[in-house]
């Protein structure tokens, strides 16, 4: 069942790891996705391939979701490709960065986060906001790190996707009026890149075995929770901030 049929979605930072499985589920679930990559161009050009060989419609476009200039040019460039309305905003932009104790920390590194995590969110959030019509949905990507602080060295990161999800709250009371929900995804140890760069395999295989589902999570499986928010079936929840981790964590 294509939930999404005719449905038009952006999604930041969508041609890699959890991104590229967002953008490849919700085309197959029927809507048009714009996939936004920064560093890129072959991610991107390989994740809009992969959705048009499997019957789905994308384009790739690039940009720095931390420059408001280019939050426009991805936002002229969806309503060239596809008309004026947005339906699907996901913004998934974001990352640690590098691993700091306080005492390593420097302003410089600690706004950087915050621009890369919050600022991203914001940016896109409000560039989109002006083009969705009835029934829009947004969700956003925060991370179990949002609700326990993160582990060793993750501080600026944990606290910037905890102000993506207080962002989120805020934003479901000012968007609700007008019927357009906003949601957060807060994922737990998910088997990406991620963690291939900043997290030790010991690490990885301690956390994995600690959830009552002993394993880690697969990009996949947050898509298809990314997907349920993004339709209809969910239009009764705004505000949220929906873990996925396995029974890592309980909020």
């Amino acid at each position: 069942m294509k939930t999404l049929e005719g449905k038009v979605a952006i999604v930041t930072g969508g041609s890699r790891d959890i991104g590229r499985a967002v953008s490849e589920k919700l085309a197959a679930s029927g809507a048009k996705v714009v996939v936004n990559y920064f560093r890129s161009p072959k991610d991107g050009d390989a994740t809009v391939q992969a959705i048009e060989s499997a019957g789905g419609t994308a384009i790739a476009v690039a940009g720095d979701m931390t420059q408001q200039a280019d939050v426009g040019n991805l936002i002229a460039a969806t309503r060239k490709a596809y008309g004026d309305s947005i339906d699907i905003l996901v913004n998934n932009v974001g990352g640690l960065v590098a691993r700091k104790p306080l005492a390593e920390m420097d302003e410089e590194f600690f706004e950087m986060v915050m621009k890369l995590n919050v600022t991203s969110t914001f940016l896109t959030t409000k560039g989109v906001v002006p083009f969705m019509s009835d029934g829009s949905s947004i969700v956003n990507l925060a991370s179990q790190a949002g609700r326990d602080g993160g582990g060793p060295g993750a501080a600026a990161y944990a606290a910037s996707k905890g102000a993506v999800m207080t962002f989120t709250r805020a934003m479901a009371k000012e968007l609700g009026p007008d019927n357009v929900r906003i949601n957060c995804v807060c994922p737990g140890m998910i088997a990406t890149t991620f963690h291939d760069n900043f997290t030790k395999d010991a690490v990885r295989s301690n956390v994995a075995g600690a959830t009552p589902l002993r394993r880690e999570g697969k990009a996949g499986e947050v898509a298809d929770l990314v997907a349920y928010l993004a339709s209809s079936e969910s239009s009764f929840m705004t505000g949220t901030s929906v873990d996925i981790n396995g029974g890592l964590a309980f909020s």
